[in-house]
């Protein structure tokens, strides 16, 4: 059973409450310590000048009472001594000092109890109490004297009640804030997704692949998902192309030899015939299966993708070696020849060697068709980062409107369809070479003028040599 997940817009949303929720949490706890430590260093500052006035006022009295050694100051009356000012009538005190080893004091009624006697002079803030304390010692005969005076900072508790209460009031009216500005916001950034998902779904139900998508103008990653959504159906488009012209090639160009055997066949096999009128038909029938069998071959190439090409280095010297080679076995009376500028030594590139040896294998057999007899001329030469494999026939060409099609699978024009019935082609040669130099990133060039021949180009990405070895043995190859 699938798990149910939160859509990407609530998702967002309970982000962007999470990170209101994180942020206010911090600037709250950032303002609370501010104005905490403000708070603080007011009452120290406040304290420290009362401590300043009462301690002037108890060193007049205990003077006017004979001195610390006179004990005189046990009975002052220190409640009224803060009272006679307004800054410090809140102020507690007390008067502590040693005598014989043991502590006597004389403190207001108010005084705490159990601070202790012998705190050394000090300002002080008492833990878990709204308290600051500060110790001072009187300028007074006799024996010291400790004045401890201490004050009441509740404002710093009330101001932490404070600031608490008005946070927890105040986070769940943020959080409620961030969850329906997120959910807005979110909405309207998700719109265009919404968008795209409408378009990829009219796509798929259409069936038209190349139909363009909306967002693929934006700069930003919307249109950058537009664009690769667009590729890839693109890519598809092509594939599912590729496919159907398989099917229908093979069902056009596969009938036509399948019904020419099975009618041999069946006229060999209607009546007695002698020997040599079998073997006869047996020649027939292996033409026509040789036929078949290029034919599947061609099919079996053009329909390749090109993420299944194999891909290893591949010397093209030998290459084009090869092609004159077969072309010279295949006829000998036909005039063609290797020409391997001094560029054109020591060319590699990375590739399918099947793939790419048949296709220069087509444009020779191409041009030794429908090149009227005339000398046929092979040229291997490297340019600017590129191997180049010319075939060139000095024949009767073809005019505009027949150059611009051919390199279309099973397109032949109406001078070599009457080669057919001779052992023509299919019309999948130059197709087939097109295909193998796309899909090694390279291209296929024709160029011809009617009654001034015809020249086929091969161009494909130049790669290093694998070793220097290698380079050798391949530029002193076959010529």
């Amino acid at each position: 059973m699938p798990q149910m997940r939160l859509s990407l817009r609530a998702r967002l949303t309970l982000w962007a409450a999470l990170a209101t929720g994180l942020a206010a949490m911090l600037v709250a706890g950032g303002i609370y310590l501010t104005v905490r430590q403000f708070l603080y260093l007011s009452e120290k500052e406040q304290l420290l000048s009362s401590v300043l006035i009462v301690q002037s006022r108890v060193e007049r009295e205990v003077d006017r009472a004979g001195g610390a050694e006179g004990m005189q100051w046990l009975w002052l009356d220190l409640s009224q001594i803060a009272n006679e000012n307004v800054q410090t009538q809140n102020l507690e005190l007390r008067l502590a000092a040693q005598v014989s080893g043991q502590w006597v004091y004389n403190q207001t009624a108010h005084f705490p109890k159990g601070l202790a006697l012998d705190l050394p002079v000090n300002l002080y803030q008492i833990q878990n109490q709204d308290k600051l304390v500060a110790v001072r010692e009187l300028r007074t005969s006799g024996p010291p004297l400790l004045l401890t005076v201490m004050t009441d900072t509740g404002s710093l508790g009330r101001a932490n009640k404070a600031f608490q209460r008005a946070f927890w009031m105040l986070l769940p009216l943020a959080l409620l804030l961030a969850l329906v500005v997120g959910w807005t916001v979110s909405g309207r950034l998700l719109a265009p997704v919404r968008q795209l998902e409408v378009a990829a779904r009219e796509v798929g139900e259409s069936g038209d692949l190349r139909r363009p998508l909306p967002l693929t103008e934006q700069g930003d990653e919307l249109g950058m998902l537009a664009r690769a959504l667009q590729g890839t159906f693109a890519q598809l488009a092509e594939a599912r192309e590729r496919e159907q012209d398989f099917a229908r090639a093979a069902a056009h160009d596969l009938r036509s030899p399948l019904a020419a055997l099975t009618a041999r066949v069946q006229g060999s096999l209607s009546r007695p015939r002698d020997a040599e009128r079998y073997r006869q038909d047996l020649r027939e029938i292996g033409t026509d299966l040789e036929r078949l069998s290029d034919l599947t071959t061609h099919l079996l190439l053009l329909s390749r993708d090109p993420s299944s090409v194999a891909r290893q280095p591949v010397a093209l010297h030998p290459l084009a070696a090869d092609a004159v080679d077969r072309a010279r076995e295949l006829d000998e009376l036909a005039d063609v020849d290797l020409q391997v500028a001094p560029s054109g030594r020591g060319l590699w590139t990375e590739g399918d060697p099947v793939l790419l040896g048949q296709a220069v294998w087509n444009l020779v057999v191409n041009a030794m068709k429908y090149g009227g007899g005339t000398p046929v001329q092979v040229l291997l030469e490297g340019e600017n980062g590129e191997a180049r494999i010319t075939v060139q026939d000095e024949g009767p060409g073809v005019s505009p409107e027949v150059l611009a099609r051919l390199g279309q699978a099973f397109y032949r024009p109406d001078s070599s369809r009457q080669g057919q019935a001779a052992g023509g082609g299919h019309g999948l040669g130059l197709a087939l070479a097109q295909r193998a130099a796309e899909v090694h990133g390279g291209r296929l060039e024709l160029q011809s003028t009617e009654g001034a021949g015809f020249t086929a180009r091969l161009v494909l990405p130049a790669t290093p040599p694998p070793d220097p070895e290698r380079n050798e043995l391949e530029r002193n190859g076959p010529g």
